[in-house]
């Protein structure tokens, strides 16, 4: 495998980010010794397919990220086409993609999530979906692009409705106090615990991406139960999705009546971002596995399908 074609940029709200990722990685595919084609996605489908029939690649490195990049569109076309790429398949990223489909996927495995309703706009705008406090996101967009949080006392909520512009779903969760973790998945082996702290409100896009806008905590300093308990989830939920690959679980650790406490999944990544501030990298290296390292295996996991 010599040639890999690097698929970067995008579409969706996750287009920075992604930028981001597709800059490090072509970077870390080089020093790994491959030859590598960067193709930067944009809105037209059919040159990104002339470029992909032009570079003839071994096999394709998705660093897409948010819609038509992770949620099974991208991966159809690839199959279509017959290139083996990076990351999990067309049923995975589609499941793992819709927040709705994927909690009940968790539900049936027995992993903890916390209560949620699945509601329209005018829904919203007509009543809280939950008891306060709570939160809203779309249903399949990441980076948490129009997460906001309700609380008790909180006029927001029919202004949000009629602003809403992700789509005719939104998930209401309830609103889970503590700490935020998150653990990356590498093929059958979860890697580190990480907490991610911040000033921000919550973990939202800015805290994830912008110099400063959150503190990586690796170890957490969690209680050893807790630790466990989040790698043995975040495995699971890996395997409960048909991942393949890398993944990331996204948990809150509800600490605030002393440890240890109770974990809750929130959702899966199945293209963790590789920017230079991303956890997955971050994990990989606390290990000794270095980005260039952590890229080619990435690399050898790519095939059709799944």
């Amino acid at each position: 495998m010599n040639t890999v074609a690097v698929l970067y940029g995008g579409i969706s709200a996750e287009r920075e980010v992604s930028l981001s990722s597709g800059r490090q990685i072509v970077a870390a595919l080089r020093e790994a010794g491959f030859a590598v084609a960067p193709i930067e996605v944009g809105s037209d489908l059919s040159a990104t397919i002339g470029a992909l029939q032009a570079a003839r690649p071994d096999a394709v490195f998705n660093a897409l990220h948010g819609r038509f990049g992770e949620d099974g569109c991208i991966q159809g076309v690839l199959d279509w086409m017959g290139l083996p790429y990076t990351h999990s398949g067309v049923r995975t990223s589609a499941v793992a993609m819709d927040k709705s489909a994927a909690k009940a996927v968790f539900e049936a495995h027995g992993l903890p999530v916390a209560a949620h309703k699945v509601v329209s706009p005018e829904e919203l705008e007509e009543a809280d979906p939950l008891p306060l406090p709570y939160v809203v996101k779309p249903v399949d967009e990441g980076s948490s692009v129009g997460v906001s949080i309700l609380r008790e006392g909180d006029n927001r909520r029919r202004e949000i409705a009629r602003g809403w512009r992700f789509g005719p779903r939104i998930m209401a969760e309830r609103f889970i106090p503590g700490r935020e973790l998150t653990v990356a998945v590498m093929g059958d082996r979860p890697l580190a615990v990480t907490e991610i702290a911040t000033d921000n409100q919550f973990y939202d896009y800015e805290a994830k991406y912008a110099d400063g806008g959150s503190r990586h905590v690796l170890p957490a300093r969690i209680h050893p139960e807790i630790e466990a308990e989040a790698k043995r989830v975040a495995l699971a939920a890996h395997r409960a999705l048909g991942c393949r690959g890398v993944s990331r679980s996204d948990f809150r650790y509800d600490d605030t009546e002393g440890e240890p406490g109770k974990l809750f999944l929130l959702e899966v990544n199945t293209q963790p971002g590789m920017t230079p501030t991303s956890l997955l990298p971050e994990q990989a290296a606390h290990l000794g596995i270095p980005f260039p390292s952590l890229c080619r295996w990435i690399v050898e996991q790519a095939r059709h399908g799944a």
